[in-house]
């Protein structure tokens, strides 16, 4: 089971998700999206916390506000975080995570640790009571849905390239016409016509 919370702090609004037990900690690591920011309190038992970054956007441009709610749920959801006053919480980019054959189940490692970040967590029931509130039990499939989203990138990407090499051939055949009107105008140019008299011929000789 996987249960699913928005955070409204911000508009639009961010999706934030939670595996319920080890296992589904797993399938979350193994299926997770690009896009998704990965939450742990640093150095303790706790729930994977994941949050999904809007269409291209970076980590960077995640609200402090949203990023807070992310970390509440974390240490709430830690069995020795959520009885100390404060914790660390330590978040990366889903894409950072490390998994290797001898890790136990839902346990992960970072391929990068510059860009694991640290944020302090002070307990605010508050803002865990809100997410609380938007609470919704899923049993998703993980796997489809990441291959759906993978399709979809496919789609959009051979789109792109579609409409890239459209404007290139409609570039290219701006071009030519401009280089033959160019053409054109270098050959009506008066210095390159002939006229009559230049050829030794004058009116009379029409008659």
């Amino acid at each position: 089971m996987v249960l699913f919370f928005t955070s409204h702090v911000v508009s639009p609004p961010y999706v934030i998700y939670v595996g319920e037990d080890k296992h589904e900690n797993e399938e979350l690591i193994r299926w997770g999206w690009p896009e998704d920011v990965w939450f742990h309190v640093d150095k303790l038992s706790s729930a994977h916390v994941y949050l999904r970054l809007h269409p291209n956007e970076t980590l960077d441009d995640v609200p402090q506000v949203v990023l807070d709610d992310c970390a509440q749920l974390v240490k709430a959801n830690s069995i020795q975080g959520c009885k100390q006053s404060n914790v660390d919480v330590v978040y990366t980019l889903w894409s950072n995570l490390k998994k290797t054959a001898g890790m136990e189940v839902g346990q992960v490692g970072f391929h990068r640790q510059k860009e694991v970040r640290t944020i302090k967590v002070e307990k605010k029931n508050e803002i865990v009571n809100r997410l609380n509130k938007t609470k919704v039990e899923k049993k998703p499939d993980l796997r489809a849905e990441r291959e759906e989203r993978d399709r979809r990138e496919r789609e959009t990407q051979k789109e792109k390239l579609r409409e890239e090499k459209q404007k290139e051939k409609e570039e290219e055949e701006k071009k030519k016409q401009e280089a033959e009107l160019r053409s054109y105008s270098s050959l009506m140019r008066s210095e390159n016509m002939t006229s009559n008299q230049d050829a030794g011929y004058d009116s009379d000789d029409f008659m």
